[in-house]
């Protein structure tokens, strides 16, 4: 059942061009092929739940300066067991995350997939299936709090500098659709 209600979000999904339209094929076919892919268990990989986070006006979005990962990155991860909304695991962990308790989901629908090769030498190498929704941050008088997986948490309004080392594609490409959005421009749903 969560598979079949996931299996239509990602169906319905209309992926940008090129490395996302490969990235939501091969989702597709992970979901349909395993039944524990919300488990970590699950030896290929798993399914996360990712948030771009936009503020009470729209005009920033908020980013995590991840202690693993080492550069920024949209809030979210993992299920925990027995979770299988992916929409509500990435609420949770963009409330987990930034501190803020007023997230609220601007669209149910999927906002961005991409897959990541995850390998931090403590756990046998595995995929990461992100799914990213779009959230807002509803109180403007909130204030954010930096967690324990974090090194730092701000809002921006352009996207920061990356190194060109890491795998941040879908960063800017998200960014992209997010002023898309804002500019009314965007065409996803």
């Amino acid at each position: 059942m969560y598979r079949q209600k996931l299996l239509r979000k990602l169906y319905n999904y209309h992926p940008s061009e090129g490395e996302e339209r490969e990235d939501l094929k091969e989702t597709i076919a992970f979901v349909e092929a395993y039944k524990d892919c919300f488990e970590r268990s699950c030896p290929v990989g798993h399914l996360t739940g990712s948030a771009w986070v936009e503020n009470f006006d729209g005009t920033e979005f908020l980013l995590d300066y991840h202690k693993k990962l080492q550069f920024w990155v949209q809030l979210g991860g993992h299920p925990e067991p027995g979770e299988h909304d992916i929409l509500q695991v990435a609420l949770r962990e963009a409330k987990e995350e930034s501190g803020l308790k007023s997230i609220v989901c601007l669209n149910p629908e999927i906002f961005d997939i991409s897959i990541y090769r995850f390998n931090d030498g403590k756990e046998p190498p595995h995929f990461h299936f992100d799914i990213n929704f779009l959230l807002k941050a509803i109180d403007p008088k909130e204030a954010i709090r930096i967690s324990d997986e974090s090194e730092d948490l701000r809002w921006f309004s352009e996207l920061p500098q990356y190194d060109g080392t890491h795998g941040v594609d879908n960063i800017f490409r998200m960014f992209n659709k997010w002023k898309q959005r804002k500019n009314g421009l965007y065409r996803g749903k």
